[in-house]
């Protein structure tokens, strides 16, 4: 938290979801085990939100159009040494589906290239970009509203993964366990969270484009500059005295942040086509979105590529997934590979899917004909569960259970921890 920032009297906050502790910790969940259970399950119970009157929103307490809405007022931050300049980088973007009456909420990167212009980098695979190219297309602008600094379930519930276009602001509603309160827009027919901090208002032009780039992004690489949209600022309203929440990019906030309700997105998607899933974690080894570990309880031969697809139709980022059986913690990356390395056979059991929608955020992502920046990606499942019944697998070598029971640790000085007993010993 810093209180003195030059340039700006508005204090900034950020690394509030650095941990997912802290994550669980704000959802009301008894571990970061069960907060993917808790995820998924409140996505199955959305909660509409609730509009409320101006006059009750704290948002509305400073209200600034047209001149007066100057980006030059808010401590926007450069975050990393080569990034192109300052970017807004926490703020949950609301747009309208063209047509209909859903919203879209999503975090995406917005540089400041003016006293009243944004960009707007969305990546491909988003549902947002859905959204913009429809109005593009029938040469209309795009209404936007930018809230920042917000209880942690509305961030997210705007990274969570939802079907088709919308209810990221439903499910804010029930990660809060209550009804998102929301107030209208002053320049723009959109929803925007009443209790914020700040919300930018703006329109996206169509067929306008400004160099942005490069920012350093969740792969902890820089992606390069090219011309994107950008936000024409319309107004900008905050509380009295409001914080500025930025997330730290391309460390370990910005993968936390992002992970923790894709997580439980996943484990939805997953229990759907195949009810036996345990776990689903997604490790920092690669940055919280490449790598992917499914652990199940198999009832059927082909549920783990089941579940792998299911995983990479959810989460476009996702290049590798391991799956794993029940008994394989995928919060224990040694256990995860130990059973990759005894339980898989890459003949038999590794899947290559190439030419398939990824992350082109990725410096290896590639274009049609592989030559060219693109966002296709090559997918890889690697299945590492034990084959069922007759086929006799070997039984894993353990102490007698019984001895194990009798023996209490706490008289060495603490309990039995399988985290940290039953892993492989690394020496200092």
């Amino acid at each position: 938290f810093f209180k003195k920032i030059a340039g700006s009297e508005i204090p900034v906050i950020m690394n509030l979801g650095a941990s997912y502790e802290r994550l669980a910790l704000a959802l009301g969940s008894a571990s970061v085990e069960e907060m993917q259970k808790d995820l998924a399950e409140m996505e199955r119970s959305p909660i509409p939100p609730r509009e409320i009157p101006r006059a009750e929103a704290p948002v509305k307490e400073v209200i600034l159009k047209g001149k007066e809405a100057d980006l030059d007022r808010l401590p926007i931050l450069t975050h990393n040494e080569f990034d192109a300049g300052r970017y807004v980088n926490a703020a949950a973007m609301i747009c309208k589906e063209r047509g209909t009456s859903m919203y879209n909420m999503g975090i995406y990167r917005h540089q400041k290239q003016g006293k009243r212009q944004l960009g707007l980098m969305i990546n491909p695979a988003n549902n947002a970009h859905h959204v913009r190219a429809e109005y593009e297309d029938h040469d209309e602008a795009m209404e936007v509203a930018l809230a920042i600094g917000h209880h942690p379930a509305v961030l997210m519930a705007a990274v969570s993964k939802q079907p088709g276009i919308g209810r990221e602001l439903e499910v804010a509603g029930a990660f809060l366990r209550e009804p998102l309160e929301v107030v209208q827009g002053e320049t723009v027919d959109l929803p925007v969270p009443a209790r914020a901090e700040i919300v930018i208002e703006g329109i996206v032009p169509p067929h306008k484009r400004q160099y942005e780039g490069p920012f350093g992004e969740w792969p902890h690489y820089y992606y390069k500059e090219g011309d994107q949209p950008f936000i024409e600022v319309t107004a900008i309203t905050m509380r009295r005295k409001p914080i500025y929440q930025s997330i730290h990019s391309a460390h370990f906030e910005h993968n936390i942040i992002g992970a923790a309700p894709r997580i439980g997105s996943l484990y939805r998607r997953i229990q759907e086509v195949v009810p036996g899933v345990r776990a689903v974690n997604l490790p920092m080894s690669g940055a919280a979105r490449a790598h992917c570990y499914i652990s199940l309880k198999k009832r059927t031969e082909g549920e783990p590529k089941q579940a792998a697809l299911a995983a990479f139709t959810t989460e476009s980022s996702i290049k590798h997934v391991i799956v794993v059986d029940d008994d394989i913690d995928v919060f224990n990356e040694t256990q995860v590979l130990w059973a990759l390395a005894m339980r898989f056979q890459a003949d038999r059991d590794l899947a290559i899917i190439p030419n398939i929608l990824g992350s082109h955020l990725n410096p290896t992502a590639y274009g049609f004909n592989r030559m060219e920046k693109g966002a296709m990606e090559t997918k890889l499942v690697f299945d590492a569960t034990k084959p069922l019944p007759p086929y006799e697998f070997p039984k894993e070598a353990k102490a007698p259970e019984k001895v194990v029971e009798k023996i209490d640790l706490r008289e060495y000085g603490r309990a039995f921890d399988p985290a940290r007993d039953l892993r492989a010993l690394v020496p200092d």
